[in-house]
């Protein structure tokens, strides 16, 4: 199948849309289908993100968000010479993986062509608004959310939700596109290696040093000053606890200047983006504990991650979370308390049998999330979905195309 994926985000933005649209790219070349990405052009990056070789990535012109510096709105110029270029070729599906320009976008070409829409529920977004604009009423932002979400959900043919619990919070939309759950998982092949007592040596962390490691967005949403004052609880007992905090955002500023009014600066280490091939696992093995407590997310894609490099969890369980959790034996699951998950985080760094069974599980939990296996899923979806498509058309071939000279 020839496959067109949208989206408003992606590499080199890090974040989990772009792990997931990578994911999804990568996994369906692999399977065998041609896979087109299209997604913003960022300032002083390359055209091609890290690992793309094995499908096309077309970049649309785009200009700065100003109240968002790490991402772009791709150009309206863009967006319409865009449309012209991808209506001259043919798509089995168009997958949108964002609600703006992209959706935009997607729905267009969906318009002159005929072919299917799917679109992906990525983001909490009612969770987000209040976050991002405090100063506007708490309703106001949920019925403009609502009532967005509704119509953009039924300008497409079908919608992939990654979780049960993000079904839930659809139903309470009033949105009733058919759906499917399925989440995207990840390439357990990439999760394989990671050398912890190398990253210990260049960050100067003793090898009996008890760490720590989040890998999340700097990012109000993340909930890290939780994670913070976790660790604060834990420094009487542990007082050479090390916190390592990968990935980069725009609460970064907030959040140095959080660790050195709580007199964390000995222990918390922040260490920026990590290359995903090598210097992120290194990361994830030099911890012997990975904590997180984000109550926003819809899939959890880090903790399929620190599982697949055996780590033990605790975490919060809220939404996407909830679902990556509901039965992991390598997790301990805490209440929204920073004494109880404190409490929890501590039993494990003073068991290392814990730790061990618990690191045991955490890689049997991982192969549940195997990309491959959901991947399937998408496929069959894409399959019927043109097929519908293709038995309409034959009944009524309306659809003509004529762009250009």
């Amino acid at each position: 199948m020839n496959l067109l994926l949208l989206s408003d985000v992606y590499f080199p933005r890090v974040n989990g849309v772009s792990t997931s649209i990578r994911t999804f790219a990568k996994t369906l070349a692999r399977m065998g289908h041609s896979v087109t990405i299209v997604a913003p052009e960022y300032p002083a990056a390359g055209t091609v993100a890290e690992g793309d070789g094995d499908f096309e990535v077309i970049r649309l012109a785009s200009r700065r968000v100003f109240f968002d510096p790490e991402d772009r709105l791709i150009r309206g110029a863009a967006l319409r010479e865009g449309l012209r270029l991808l209506a001259q070729r043919h798509w089995d599906v168009i997958h949108i993986h964002t609600p703006f320009r992209a959706h935009q976008l997607g729905v267009r070409l969906a318009r002159l062509t005929g072919r299917p829409t799917v679109e992906t529920y990525h983001t909490h977004f009612e969770e987000y608004a209040e976050l991002y604009l405090p100063w506007l009423p708490k309703s106001l932002l949920r019925w403009t959310v609502r009532r967005l979400s509704r119509r953009l959900c039924h300008e497409v043919d079908h919608l992939i939700v990654p979780t049960e619990q993000m079904v839930a919070v659809l139903d309470g939309y009033g949105i009733d596109t058919q759906r499917t759950v399925i989440p995207t998982g990840i390439d357990l092949a990439e999760f394989t290696g990671g050398l912890g007592p190398r990253f210990r040596r260049e960050h100067g962390l003793a090898a009996e040093r008890p760490t720590l490691v989040t890998v999340s967005r700097l990012a109000r949403e993340k909930h890290i000053p939780f994670l913070l004052e976790v660790a604060h609880r834990l420094l009487p007992e542990f007082p050479n606890l090390a916190f390592i905090i990968a990935g980069e955002g725009p609460d970064a500023e907030r959040l140095s200047k959080l660790v050195a009014r709580r007199g964390l600066g000995q222990t918390v280490r922040f260490v920026g983006n990590l290359p995903r091939a090598d210097a992120l696992l290194d990361c994830y093995r030099a911890g012997d504990v990975f904590v997180f407590a984000s109550p926003t997310e819809t899939q959890g894609l880090v903790l399929v991650e620190a599982m697949a490099l055996g780590l033990p969890i605790v975490s919060t369980a809220v939404l996407g979370t909830a679902a990556v959790l509901a039965h992991a034996r390598g997790a301990r699951i805490s209440r929204e308390d920073p004494a109880a998950f404190a409490a929890h985080v501590a039993a494990l760094l003073r068991s290392p049998q814990q730790r061990v069974m618990l690191s045991r599980a955490s890689w049997l939990d991982a192969r549940a999330w195997d990309a491959d296996r959901w991947m399937g899923r998408v496929v069959r979806l894409y399959s019927r979905l043109a097929s519908l498509a293709d038995a309409a058309h034959a009944t009524s071939p309306s659809v003509c195309v004529r762009l250009g000279p």
